[in-house]
């Protein structure tokens, strides 16, 4: 990969942001490689938790102010070709909505700028961290521009209205300190090594946990976050129904009172109609 390391171990997958010379800017090879890898880490079922941390001064400065420039053309003398707009916007979406559809929980460990496109990114993670000189900025409008892959969708669920208005109408950057108290991020750490070492950790427990009920966890919490309680709770029903497992709750409750992991199944891998 070009713009990502990938490294799976103790089924913990951790994608590294590797173009630190270019602020891990993103550029089509990044919504590739990022579409392509997630995909793989949905359908294979045996990393339990994904940990996105970066390399370098910045966690990344956004979307590559080429890529518009080069092979992918915003044309906005037609209606056809607005229309066009629509659709690549569509693709880009679906790429970061990845990260909140994928099986497994998803953590953020964030240093210096998180810019732009970085922005939409990290709001679709489970958990983020920061590090202490970490801020966040929607430049989109710094650029003439609305935000489009996802911070106006998601931020609102993670921060007060009035904070997300301020910060999308200015282009202001967000302090960790201030993104701590606010409830966009979990934890501020002094070090970068420090808060990815914290990321890693939180995968591990996460890790040591039944997948099916982490992954029925997070599917209750996303639909809870856009459906009435009402509605929720059906479908918390639903969920529970369908993946109960006497063994898993037994299997837990021994290992605690024998100080000891539990030992639980993956999830089962996916095959596609189109791979079959």
């Amino acid at each position: 990969m070009q713009c990502f390391t990938l490294d799976r171990q103790d089924h913990i997958a951790h994608l590294v942001l590797s173009r630190p010379e270019a602020l891990n800017t993103m550029h089509p090879t990044f919504w590739r490689e990022l579409d392509e890898v997630l995909a793989q880490l949905h359908r294979d079922g045996q990393s339990r938790a994904l940990v996105i941390s970066s390399t370098g001064k910045h966690f990344s400065a956004g979307m590559a102010l080429d890529t518009f420039g080069g092979d992918i053309a915003m044309d906005d003398a037609t209606p056809e070709g607005r229309a066009a707009i629509f659709d690549l916007l569509t693709e880009m979406q679906a790429t970061f909505t990845r990260l909140e559809s994928l099986r497994i929980p998803v953590i953020a460990a964030i240093q210096g700028g998180c810019i732009g496109g970085a922005v939409d990114m990290v709001t679709a993670c489970c958990i983020r961290y920061a590090s202490a000189d970490a801020f966040f900025c929607v430049q989109e409008i710094n650029i003439g521009m609305v935000a489009d892959v996802g911070t106006l969708q998601r931020l609102p669920k993670l921060v007060p209205l009035g904070v997300v208005k301020e910060l999308a109408y200015t282009g202001r950057r967000l302090s960790a300190q201030k993104a701590l108290g606010y409830g966009l991020v979990n934890e501020v750490f002094e070090t970068h090594e420090g808060m990815v070492a914290a990321a890693l950790q939180c995968a591990r427990e996460i890790a040591a946990k039944p997948p099916v009920a982490v992954w029925g966890t997070k599917q209750v919490i996303h639909y809870a976050r856009d459906h009435s309680v009402e509605d929720s709770l059906k479908q918390m029903g639903w969920i529970q129904g369908a993946i109960w497992s006497n063994a898993h709750v037994r299997e837990a409750v021994t290992a605690m009172k024998e100080k000891r992991a539990g030992a639980f199944p993956d999830l089962a891998s996916l095959t596609s109609f189109r791979d079959a």
